[in-house]
């Protein structure tokens, strides 16, 4: 029998502890009489030995041995969250096209 190791994909919401993370992962489930869906938040302490995951980071996870009292995932790939200066200057870029239209109309 084939025992495949669950995987889950969460955002990382704390790293103050040494080689741990906190992985926030949103599930949707129907409710079971009216049928609209609603979000389940569920925060795993996940093991990352070499500190590779950053605040907001989207992290796949993937179950292991018991490491600790409460870890029991540990991190298999890491998605850097976008960069802060890269969305102020999207916006602010945007915000000139917009406001030089206005000023010569």
């Amino acid at each position: 029998m084939d025992n495949q190791k669950q995987r889950k994909v969460g955002k990382v919401v704390s790293t103050q502890m040494a080689a741990t993370a906190v992985v926030s992962v949103d599930t949707f489930i129907s409710h079971p009489i009216y049928g609209k869906k609603i979000r389940r938040t569920r925060r795993f302490l996940v093991h990352d030995p070499e500190s590779k995951a950053g605040l907001n980071d989207i992290v796949t996870i993937e179950e292991t041995r018991p490491l600790s009292k409460r870890k029991r995932w540990v991190v298999v790939d890491v998605k850097k969250a976008p960069e802060l200066t890269d969305a102020i200057d999207d916006v602010l870029g945007d915000e000139e096209i917009i406001t030089g239209a206005k000023s010569k109309g």
